[in-house]
């Protein structure tokens, strides 16, 4: 199984985009049934937990949490 670190958080409600930089660079999409989908690379587990972490002291409702696995590279 590969090692993935990329990952996508679904959170309840609509986070402003402007939380992106306080999230590590993560993109900030809104889905249609008003939940925010937070995704992109983190760096390790520490930095995961870090975001946990941030999501919480916002009092967000987290929903999900899921790695996304990259393609491999065509040869």
């Amino acid at each position: 199984m590969p090692n993935t670190l990329n990952y996508e958080f679904r959170l309840r409600g609509e986070l402003p985009s402007y939380w992106s930089d306080w999230f590590d660079g993560l993109t900030i999409h809104h889905v249609v049934d008003g939940e925010t989908l937070l995704s992109g690379h983190v760096s390790d587990q520490a930095a995961l937990h870090g975001i946990l972490n941030k999501i919480r002291d916002l009092g967000l409702i987290l929903l999900s949490v899921e790695p996304i696995e990259e393609e491999p590279p065509m040869p």
